[in-house]
């Protein structure tokens, strides 16, 4: 925990609450990744003595960084980093195989499960005219029973026999009924949490997401899934990998 005492200490000069200072320096160390993923913080005890700050402004810095999900209070051993999620931009897979990989357990707040009548854009995306048949899955997604993600996913309703045999996994229904994605595109941008959002994500209105829309198609070239979902911007990185492709 080298990276801490120089950083972390507070301008009295400055009329910002002790508290929210530190709280600003720490999240500064995490987001430039001085600090990793699962590393602890010093006690408490230590963290007056670096900053000359006393225990109560330690507790409320500490406790707005827990609330915005940055870092986590293991009951015995501190407080951490919390970890990160990565993702790869190159393999096509869902939140659930996702999660597996990472030893997490997904799971899902169902929302909307229903067949409706496609809009304009969903037709434009799934080639279909619109008013044409299309199956909607809405759900919060959640890891290891931690809120991280919003999904709206519009299939053609051709590709299932009906929403319910969806479970946890929409790829996997997809994929024991021959209509499992081959190739697809995904744009991601930076954004602000909604007031919805902010509530179902368990983070503050106005905290960083990423919106992420997929579109993917099966081995005929055919398209059979629009997804639009939110992350939360705390816990996701998503890495794509880079060739030199020459100048």
């Amino acid at each position: 925990m080298h990276a801490f005492p120089k950083q972390l200490t507070p301008n009295l000069h400055d009329a910002t609450p002790l508290y929210r200072q530190l709280a600003t320096h720490i999240r500064q160390l995490i987001t430039d990744e001085v600090v990793k993923s699962g590393q602890a913080l010093p006690s408490e005890r230590e963290l007056m003595e670096i900053t000359g700050t006393s225990r109560v402004t330690i507790r409320k810095a500490l406790e707005q960084l827990i609330e915005e999900g940055l870092l986590v209070r293991r009951q015995g051993a501190g407080t951490f980093i919390a970890p990160g999620r990565e993702q790869s931009g190159q393999r096509l897979t869902g939140f659930s195989a996702d999660a597996k990989s990472r030893g997490e357990s997904p799971s899902s707040v169902w929302l909307v499960k229903s067949c409706a009548k496609a809009t304009e854009d969903e037709a434009k995306h799934l080639g279909l005219n619109e008013g044409d048949a299309v199956m909607r899955f809405s759900r919060l997604r959640l890891s290891d029973g931690e809120p991280l993600a919003i999904e709206h996913a519009v299939i053609p309703e051709s590709a299932l026999p009906s929403p319910d045999v969806v479970g946890d996994s929409l790829y996997q229904a997809l994929r024991e009924y021959g209509k499992h994605p081959k190739q697809g595109t995904q744009k991601l941008r930076a954004s602000l949490a909604s007031p919805i959002e902010a509530g179902l994500l368990t983070v503050k209105e106005g905290s960083e997401v990423l919106r992420i829309e997929r579109q993917t198609y099966l081995s005929d070239g055919s398209a059979v899934e629009y997804t639009r979902s939110v992350y939360r911007g705390d816990k996701y990185v998503f890495v794509s990998e880079l060739q030199d492709v020459g100048s």
